[in-house]
């Protein structure tokens, strides 16, 4: 995981939000070492969705609110931002989802915190940075 300065966004995937959450995740002291460090954590409304979207502990999601500092909103720009992300990226079916999270993490220069690293790698050309 890539160390944060304190001015840096955070911006979590569904999938890492979930491994923080269970008792022996992995990607816990990772978390913990942004927030000690001072870094906004952050998830768009996109990757909120796919979380809630579960499966998931219902108590669990107060606790996952906490951790956040803000859900932020999908807008117009990134939604442009996407749809230039997929057909620029191949058009793949199914990697719509990918392209608007991170046209979401580009657009706020934040660093996507996510398991799934290789499907994001294709971004990393178009701006986007990996956790």
């Amino acid at each position: 995981m890539a160390g944060v300065s304190t001015d840096e966004v955070v911006e979590l995937d569904s999938n890492f939000l979930v491994d923080v959450l269970h008792a022996k995740g992995s990607q816990t002291e990772a978390l913990r070492t942004w927030m000690r460090a001072g870094a906004k954590i952050q998830i768009s409304a996109i990757a909120w969705s796919e979380y809630l979207c579960g499966p998931l502990e219902p108590a669990l999601v107060p606790v996952a609110r906490k951790l956040l500092s803000t859900i932020e909103p999908f807008t117009e720009q990134d939604a442009e931002l996407a749809s230039q992300l997929f057909n620029r990226t191949g058009r793949r079916s199914r990697s719509h989802v990918d392209c608007m999270i991170a046209a979401h993490a580009i657009r706020r220069r934040a660093v996507l915190a996510t398991l799934n690293a290789r499907d994001f790698r294709r971004f990393e050309k178009f701006d986007l940075r990996l956790a």
